[in-house]
């Protein structure tokens, strides 16, 4: 009975407000239970939280209706992966260890029913964006992490929601005001990644991505499509494979 793949990315939990966030948890939430009554594997690919820090003895509050049911549905065997995104980078070892979610640092190959998969949360792959690469390397240097971590949990959690916030709303403006700006930095970027890998991996059928928030499938050979997932701040987009074809749908 489980056999079909889910993907999703870019959720965002935390913004713009908790009221907001409430409800799009929810509703990824319900999406989670409707994926476990067929799912073999669901793939959350990066940016689940606006931002995620987690001290020794304190993570950032909430989310308790999301946490409750991905424990369920690792209880159940059905295996979910989260990436790491630009935003939730900073996620260690509680979320393995308290709900069985398999933590992905970098991107990964799979093979599927004998399709071969490449998958990324997408942020930082490709030419250009030289200064996001300069800060990504600062923020997963280990010693940064622990100077941040001597902030008490109240501060340190507070000023970091209160950037993360104000990041986000800049570039929701962007996005909303010009998509053709983020469907040139993903040809710039991702579909350069993407050719390049192929040369190298021309068996490569699929090529999922998250980070780029507008929901694009692209037939990049005769062998090979790349989808860009979209995200659940206004798209609620989300990908689906069952054996045979992979399908990018709304919820």
């Amino acid at each position: 009975m489980h056999q079909k793949i889910y993907f999703a990315s870019d959720f965002h939990l935390g913004i713009p407000d908790h009221d907001s966030s409430l409800i799009r948890e929810k509703k990824l939430v319900a999406w989670l239970e409707m994926a476990r009554t067929d799912a073999a594997e669901i793939f959350l690919m990066g940016d689940l939280f606006d931002f995620w820090f987690e001290y020794r003895t304190a993570i950032p509050r909430g989310y308790a209706r999301l946490l409750g049911k991905l424990a369920e549905i690792t209880d159940t065997g059905i295996p979910v992966h989260l990436f790491r995104g630009n935003h939730d980078m900073w996620a260690f070892d509680y979320l393995s260890q308290e709900l069985n979610i398999q933590l992905h640092r970098d991107p990964e190959f799979r093979e599927f029913s004998g399709k071969h998969f490449y998958l990324a949360h997408g942020d930082g792959l490709g030419p250009g964006d030289h200064g996001y690469k300069f800060i990504k390397k600062v923020f997963a240097n280990p010693f940064n992490q622990w100077l941040f971590r001597l902030l008490h949990p109240d501060l340190g959690i507070k000023m970091a929601l209160y950037w993360s916030r104000k990041s986000r709303k800049v570039s929701m403006e962007k996005e909303k005001k010009d998509e053709d700006i983020t469907l040139k930095l993903i040809q710039k970027r991702i579909s350069v990644h993407s050719n390049e890998l192929l040369k190298q991996r021309p068996e490569l059928n699929y090529l999922i991505y998250g980070h780029y928030h507008f929901p694009l499938d692209t037939q990049l050979t005769d062998n090979a499509r790349q989808l860009v997932l979209g995200d659940w701040l206004t798209h609620f987009t989300y990908a689906v494979f069952d054996g045979e074809q992979l399908d990018l749908k709304t919820f």
